[in-house]
């Protein structure tokens, strides 16, 4: 039952998680934490932490580790085929599609209508990932972690004013909050 309930949560994520893997993080969140109950928002943050750390697509990766914390490997396995078999179906069909028909106006109606859904997908779960790092919860309250704002705001402007590897800001804001944490 586990297996289905995962295939079935994640083909739906993999269905309606248009922009890629950003876009996929509300919808994670909402199955594995508000429908399914899987996940704390605590081990959710986690996991979406590794999934960015991770090499590969956000979605699978973070679909690759729901899988496994409910349901071991073979979870693992139907969670991250759940996710990729609606976007391989439907990036098929779509290229077909877009080839096809690229130059009628409707089309391009329908990929610039698009554009919005997908900011507002990635701005929200961006929202819920900030306030978990900056107040300890999702919902604004409580007392600001002080370093955490310090290391976000630094790291933002490092990466705005002189664009090093991402790689490079993600150790460096890691090995900073070592350090702040044993001080």
């Amino acid at each position: 039952m586990i297996y289905l309930s995962l295939l079935w949560s994640f083909m739906q994520i993999g269905l309606f998680s248009i922009g890629g893997g950003y876009a996929a993080l509300p919808l994670i969140q909402h199955q594995a934490i508000d429908v399914n109950g899987w996940l704390t928002m605590q081990s959710f943050s986690d996991i979406m932490t590794i999934s960015q750390m991770t090499p590969g697509p956000i979605a699978i990766n973070a679909a690759t580790f729901v899988g496994i914390q409910v349901a071991g490997i073979p979870g693992a396995l139907v969670a991250t085929f759940g996710c990729i078999l609606p976007s391989s179906l439907i990036v098929t069909a779509l290229a077909w599609v877009y080839y096809r028909f690229k130059g009628l106006d409707a089309v391009q109606s329908v990929i610039s209508g698009l554009r919005p859904a997908v900011v507002a997908m990635i701005a929200t779960a961006a929202l819920s990932l900030i306030s978990l790092a900056f107040f300890g919860s999702e919902s604004y309250s409580g007392s600001v972690n002080t370093a955490n704002v310090i290391l976000f705001c630094l790291a933002f402007a490092v990466l705005r004013i002189w664009h090093p590897s991402p790689m490079i800001v993600m150790a460096g804001t890691g090995i900073a909050g070592l350090i702040w944490g044993i001080i």
